[in-house]
This record gives C-alpha cells, sequence and structure tokens, in this order.
C-alpha cells in the first residue's frame, strides 16, 4: 500500500532558488503565503498564479515533484471547495435540487479561496524544495535569535522546526510499512463497514507512536554523543552573508505584494 509524502524533502539543482540566502527566502515564501489573502479579483488570482509558475519554473525542480509535494494539501483544499460550493448562499442561485442550492458566491469562494491558497501552498513547496534543512534551521535560527536575548530557547526552537521536516518523509515511511505489514496479516484496512476501518487504523497509529518514540530516543542519544547542549554559542562553516541577489529578491518580492494590493 503506498503511503509516500514528498513534503520536506530537498530536490537538489542549480538554479537561481537554490542559490539564494535562506533567510531571503523564507522572508520571501512568508510574504507570498501571507498576500494571498489579498486576493478577491480574478485579475488578482491570474497575477498570483503566473508568479507561482514562474517561480516554479526558476526552480528548475520538476513539475512531477512540486505536484507530488503538494498532492496532500490540494486534497484537503479541494474538499473545502466542495463545502463552499454547497454551504455558501450568497449571490444568485444558480442550482437547485431539493436539499442542495448551489449559488454564484457559492462557485465563487469554491473557485477563489481555494485556488489562492494554492499559490501560497507552492511557495511553502518550493521553499522545502529548494532549501536544506541544515539552511532552514540557519535561516529560523537567525530570526529567532532576539529570543534568545531574551532569555527564550530560540536556537532550540529552530532545531525542532528542522528536524520535524527532517522526519516528515520518515515517519511517511514508517507509516507505509506498518500499513503493509498489516494488510499482510489480514488487517481489514480497505474493506468492511466505515467503523470496522477506523479500528483496524488502531493498531498503526500505536505502532507509529512506538516508531515515533523509538527514533526520537536514538536523536537523543546521538546528540548526547556529540556532546550537544542547549543554549551554546556556536560558530558556523558556512555563515549566511545577504548579497546583492538577496535584496532583488526581497525588492521583487515586495513590488509583487504591491501590485497584488494596486490590482485589487
Amino acid at each position: 500500500m503506498a503511503f509516500r509524502l514528498s513534503m520536506g524533502q530537498y530536490w537538489p539543482a542549480r538554479s537561481l532558488l537554490h542559490r539564494l540566502d535562506p533567510r531571503a527566502k523564507v522572508a520571501c515564501a512568508l510574504a507570498i503565503m501571507v498576500s494571498v489573502f489579498f486576493v478577491h479579483t480574478p485579475v488578482q488570482l491570474a497575477f498570483g498564479w503566473a508568479a507561482a509558475l514562474c517561480l516554479v519554473a526558476l526552480s528548475r525542480v520538476p513539475v512531477g515533484k512540486v505536484l507530488a509535494s503538494i498532492r496532500p494539501v490540494v486534497f484537503m483544499l479541494l474538499v473545502l471547495s466542495l463545502c463552499n460550493l454547497l454551504l455558501t448562499r450568497s449571490g444568485s442561485v444558480l442550482l437547485a435540487l431539493g436539499p442542495v442550492t448551489i449559488t454564484s458566491g457559492g462557485v465563487w469562494a469554491a473557485v477563489v479561496f481555494s485556488l489562492r491558497l494554492v499559490v501560497a501552498v507552492i511557495a511553502a513547496a518550493l521553499l522545502l524544495l529548494t532549501t536544506t534543512p541544515t539552511q532552514l534551521t540557519d535561516a529560523f535560527d537567525a530570526a529567532l535569535a532576539p529570543l534568545s536575548r531574551l532569555g527564550l530557547p530560540g536556537h532550540e526552537l529552530a532545531m525542532v522546526f528542522s528536524l520535524m521536516l527532517r522526519f516528515i518523509p520518515t515517519l511517511a515511511d514508517e507509516a507505509s510499512a506498518i500499513m503493509d505489514a498489516q494488510t499482510a496479516r489480514g488487517g481489514a484496512l480497505a474493506e468492511g463497514s466505515l467503523v470496522r476501518r477506523a479500528r483496524a487504523v488502531v493498531p498503526i497509529i500505536v505502532a507509529l507512536l512506538a516508531s515515533s518514540l523509538r527514533h526520537a530516543n536514538g536523536l537523543s542519544r546521538a546528540l548526547d554523543a556529540r556532546c550537544y547542549e542547549g543554549g551554546g554559542t556556536r560558530s558556523h562553516w558556512h555563515p549566511l552573508q545577504m548579497q546583492g541577489k538577496d535584496w532583488i529578491a526581497l525588492a521583487v518580492t515586495a513590488a509583487y505584494v504591491g501590485m497584488l494590493v494596486v490590482l485589487g
């Protein structure tokens, strides 16, 4: 039973996005993800999608890899789009079949709201595909450094975020192996009533939690073996340094957000 996730996996390539400073990439990605909530017109939506497609082309990541990375989130957005289509009652009635009523406002909410969120998902996926976990850790460590001056664990929070991204594909592989083992033992994962299928998921969750605890224990032993100490001052082999292309990327992102506001 296939259960593979590409989310959180780095794709090596020689592109402009790969060479950007991770701090600049994180700032640009966050700006794009926040800006989608300003999209309310078809022109803004078309402009956002054009920018997203340009980013995919600049990243030199195969389109299939990008689609595989965003597929689980897109499926969830499709479900939300269907809910908007059936539950929104604003605008004129386009179709009425018994209890099912589809209005123009429902169609608008189903199409625009879902498509604009896909732009944010693409931006997040490209950030993960073009940035290594180590670079992401350095970027978030730099962003959370002010918290350390206030006595909060800024570095530890950045490291936990990096480990979370690193173990998403690992746990997905573990879940796939557990599901295959349960199916080989006659587990009714895709048979029977809904209640029976729900009960069959319980052993998978328990085994996955046990596997997660085992990975966490191994990780803690590895950190202890390397004399890791939280809050310790550390140097970097490759110190982060903003260059001209990074400032240009920030300026282009700011111009993109400004254009979205103007088009609205």
